[in-house]
C-alpha cells in the first residue's frame, strides 16, 4: 500500500492506525467493532434498568445483590470498550491499555461472580448470607490484587532498557505472547474460584438458578480462554500468520463479554423483580411481605366496609314524672332521639340535675314511685244547700 493510498471504506484524513475500524476488505475489524458497540449500548441500558428497578425489588436478599451486579455491569461495559484497543493499530497508548485493562476488567467481573457464589454458599450453610457492603468490600479486595499486579507489571515492562535502535513508542508493545498470558495467572485463579463457589450452590433449595447462571458463565469463560490462549501462543505461529494476534484477543474479549451478559446479567435481572416463592427470612431477620399482597389487602378492606354498629336509642327515663295509673298495656317509651345512631351511649350521655335527683331517689326505693300531686277532696253532702 503506497503512502497516498488508503483501504476501501476509509477516508484520506484517517490515520493508518484506525484502518481496521473502517477497512471493508478485511471486515474483521468492522464486524467486531459493530458487535462491541452493540454490547456497550446493551450494558448501559441494563445498568440503567437495574438501578431504576431497585425500588420495585420485594426480596431483600436479592436487593442486597444489586450493588454487586451493578459493578459487574460496569466491568462488562469496560470489556466492550477494551475491544476497540485491540482493533486499532499498535502504538504506545493502545498497548499500555491492552496490558493493564485486560486483566483488570476481567478480574472485576470474576470477583463479582466469586462473591455472589460465596454468598450463595453461606446462605445454604447458615441460612443467611453476608450483608451487601461486605460483599462489595470483598469483591473490591479481590479486584485490587489484580490492579496492583498489573500496575507493577506495566511499570517493570515500561521502564526496562530498550534495545539499540528501538523506537520509544514501540517499547510498550514489545511484549511476548507468553509473557502476556503469564501476567494473567491471578485472573485464571479467580476463574477457578468462581467455578468452585458455584458448584455447592446448585444444591440450594431456592437459589439453585443463581448458582446455575454463575456456573454456566464460568464454564463458557473457561472454554473461551482455553481457545484464545492456544490460538494466541501456538496456533498463529503454526499457521504462520502472527498478524492474527490482535483479532484473536479482540474476538475473545467481545465474545466473553457477551457471555457475561447473556448467561448471567440478563437472567439475574429477570429474577430480580419477580415475586418468587423463595422469599424466606431476609438478611436482617425481618419479615418480607410482597407489595402485591398489601395492595390486595387494602383493596379488599375498601371493597368490604365494616358493618355498622347496632341501632341504639338514647333516652332518659325519669320515673319521677310517670303516672300512677297502670297503663293498659306495657309499651316501650319512644325517645325523640331514637333516630340518632352515630355514637354510643357512653360517649354522649351527660346526666342532668333531674337525672341525678332521680338516681338518688331510686337508690332509696327501687320500686317506689312518686305519686302525682292531688288536691284534698271535700265530701259533698246531699242535704247541704248553698247559702
Amino acid at each position: 500500500m503506497g503512502p497516498t493510498s488508503f483501504p476501501k471504506g476509509c477516508g484520506s484524513s484517517i490515520s493508518s492506525i484506525y484502518y481496521n475500524l473502517c477497512d471493508l476488505t478485511t471486515l474483521w475489524g468492522v464486524v467486531v467493532e459493530a458487535v462491541a458497540a452493540a454490547g456497550v449500548v446493551t450494558s448501559f441500558v441494563l445498568l440503567v434498568t437495574l438501578i431504576a428497578s431497585l425500588p420495585f425489588v420485594t426480596d431483600k436478599k436479592r436487593k442486597g445483590m444489586v450493588a454487586l451486579q451493578a459493578g459487574f455491569l460496569v466491568f462488562t461495559l469496560g470489556l466492550f470498550g477494551l475491544t476497540f484497543a485491540f482493533i486499532v493499530g499498535r502504538y504506545s497508548t493502545s498497548c499500555a491499555a491492552r496490558k493493564f485493562l485486560f486483566g483488570v476488567l476481567f478480574s472485576g467481573c470474576l470477583a463479582c461472580l466469586a462473591m455472589h457464589g460465596l454468598w450463595l454458599a453461606l446462605l445454604e450453610r447458615r441460612g443467611r448470607g453476608p450483608k451487601s457492603w461486605m460483599l462489595c468490600l470483598g469483591a473490591l479486595g479481590l479486584w485490587m490484587v489484580e490492579v496492583i499486579i498489573n500496575t507493577e507489571w506495566l511499570v517493570i515492562t515500561g521502564v526496562r532498557s530498550p534495545p539499540t535502535g528501538a523506537i520509544l513508542s514501540d517499547l510498550s508493545c514489545s511484549i511476548a505472547n507468553g509473557d502476556f498470558v503469564m501476567a494473567l495467572i491471578y485472573v485464571m485463579v479467580l476463574l477457578l474460584a468462581v467455578l468452585a463457589m458455584a458448584v455447592p450452590s446448585l444444591t440450594h433449595k431456592h437459589k439453585r438458578r443463581d448458582g446455575a447462571f454463575i456456573l454456566v458463565s464460568g464454564l463458557f469463560t473457561v472454554a473461551i480462554w482455553v481457545a484464545w490462549i492456544v490460538m494466541y501462543i501456538h496456533g498463529n505461529r503454526v499457521v504462520g500468520n502472527p498478524s492474527w494476534d490482535d483479532p484473536t484477543l479482540a474476538i475473545a474479549v467481545v465474545s466473553n463479554a457477551w457471555v457475561f451478559l447473556f448467561l448471567y446479567a440478563i437472567p439475574e435481572m429477570c429474577l430480580l423483580t419477580q415475586d418468587g416463592s423463595d422469599q424466606e427470612q431476609p438478611i436482617d431477620g425481618d419479615h418480607v411481605y410482597p407489595a402485591s399482597s398489601l395492595v390486595y389487602d387494602i383493596i379488599g378492606k375498601v371493597a368490604e366496609p365494616e358493618p355498622e354498629p347496632p341501632h341504639q336509642n338514647v333516652y332518659i327515663e325519669n320515673k319521677a314524672f310517670t303516672t300512677d295509673e297502670p297503663p293498659a298495656a306495657p309499651t316501650k317509651p319512644v325517645s325523640p332521639y331514637g333516630g340518632y345512631n352515630g355514637q354510643l351511649r357512653s360517649c354522649v350521655y351527660q346526666p342532668t340535675e333531674l337525672a341525678l335527683i332521680a338516681k338518688g331517689l331510686t337508690k332509696m326505693d327501687q320500686d317506689a314511685m312518686l305519686p302525682r300531686a292531688r288536691g284534698p277532696s271535700l265530701p259533698q253532702s246531699a242535704e247541704s244547700s248553698p247559702p
